[in-house]
C-alpha cells in the first residue's frame, strides 16, 4: 500500500492535469471498484467539472462542481493514468503522439494501450482525454458521494492529523502518542489513528534518524525524543515527496517515473550494509509484525 509521500506525488501531478476538465462519460467493469448508483452517476458525475484534487492520509479525493467528490483508494495494485492523444503530425514518432501521466503500481498498464484487462473505471473528458483507474487485484475503489459527507466516512473520522501540516506542532505530535503508552513506538507510528499516512519505510527511516529503537515503549520516551522524531519524520517525508516517492517496487510518481527516495534511504532495506552514521552493520528484525531495519549500535532500547 502506498504511503503518504507516494499518494501526495500523485495528487500534485493530477492537480496539474485534470482541474477544469468536464466529465462526459464514465465506464466501469466492476461494481466493487465503482460501487455507485447509476442515478447518482448520471446526476452528479456526468457533466460535472473537476474543481480540485485533494489527499487525506493515503486517500485521494477529486472534487466536482456538483458538490460531489470521487473518493479513491488505490490499495495494493491501483493506478490512475491520464492519457491525452495529441493531434496527428506527420513523421511524429508513436511515443510522442500522446501525453500520458500515471501514478500507482508499475505494471505495463502505465505505458500500454488503455483500456486494458486491468482497467476498472474509465473517465472520458470533454477534450477527448481520459483518466483510467486500473487495478489488477480489484481491492481499490472509486466512490462518489456528497463532498460534505466525506469527513463522515469512518476512516476519515478515525484517522489522525497530517504530519506535514504547518500548524501541527511537536507538542501536539507527542500528545498523540499518549493513548498508545503501552505499545512500541513503531506500532504507534503505523497506527493511522495516531498519525496519518506513515508506513513501514518512513517509520524505519525516522526512528533511525532519531536514534530510537522501534521496540521502545511509548511511555519510556521523553518529550525530547518525540520532538526529534517529529523533525525526522517530517524531513524524510518531505525529501521523499521532493524525489517523487519511494521505489518500493509498487509505486511511481504522477509522471509515470519511479520515485528516487530509496536511493537516499539510510536504513530501510539496507540490512548487511554499513550504517551511514557509525559504520555498524544494519540488521533486520521484526517489530509490530513488520520487517524492521535498525542500527544495533545507535538504536538501543
Amino acid at each position: 500500500m502506498p504511503e503518504l509521500p507516494e499518494v501526495e506525488t500523485v495528487k500534485r501531478g493530477l492537480n496539474k492535469l485534470i482541474i477544469g476538465r468536464k466529465i462526459m462519460a464514465v465506464n466501469s467493469d466492476n461494481s466493487k471498484s465503482f460501487p455507485n448508483a447509476l442515478s447518482d452517476v448520471k446526476q452528479f458525475l456526468i457533466g460535472s467539472k473537476i474543481t480540485d484534487v485533494r489527499r487525506r492520509a493515503k486517500v485521494l479525493m477529486i472534487d466536482l462542481s456538483t458538490k460531489y467528490t470521487l473518493v479513491i483508494h488505490l490499495k495494493m495494485t491501483g493506478q490512475l493514468v491520464f492519457v491525452k492523444l495529441l493531434p496527428t503530425i506527420y513523421n511524429l514518432p508513436p511515443t510522442a503522439s500522446e501525453t500520458r501521466y500515471g501514478g500507482g503500481h508499475p505494471t505495463d498498464s502505465l505505458i500500454g494501450v488503455l483500456p486494458d484487462k486491468s482497467t476498472r473505471v474509465m473517465f472520458d473528458f470533454d477534450d477527448g482525454s481520459h483518466l483510467y483507474f486500473n487495478d489488477q487485484r480489484k481491492f481499490g475503489w472509486v466512490r462518489l458521494m456528497p463532498t460534505v459527507e466525506v469527513p463522515n466516512i469512518d476512516f476519515m473520522k478515525r484517522v489522525g492529523p497530517e504530519p506535514l501540516e504547518s500548524d501541527f506542532t511537536p507538542k501536539q505530535f507527542a500528545q498523540r502518542f499518549k493513548r498508545r503508552a503501552r505499545t512500541t513506538i513503531k506500532a504507534a507510528l503505523l497506527d493511522q489513528s495516531v498519525i496519518a499516512g506513515v508506513g513501514n519505510i518512513y517509520a524505519d527511516e525516522s526512528l533511525w534518524g532519531a536514534k530510537i529503537h522501534p521496540a521502545t515503549k511509548v511511555a519510556d520516551l521523553p518529550n525530547s525524543k518525540f520532538h526529534l522524531l517529529y523533525s525526522e519524520l517530517r524531513s524524510v517525508m518531505n525529501l521523499s515527496i521532493e524525489k517523487g516517492g519511494s521505489t518500493n517496487r509498487n509505486y511511481v510518481n504522477a509522471e509515470g517515473k519511479k520515485g528516487s527516495y530509496m536511493e537516499f534511504a539510510r536504513v530501510f532495506r539496507r540490512e548487511g550494509l554499513a550504517c551511514p552514521r557509525c559504520g555498524t552493520e544494519i540488521i533486520k528484525i521484526r517489530v509490530a509484525g513488520r520487517g524492521t531495519h535498525i542500527c544495533p549500535k545507535e538504536q538501543k532500547i
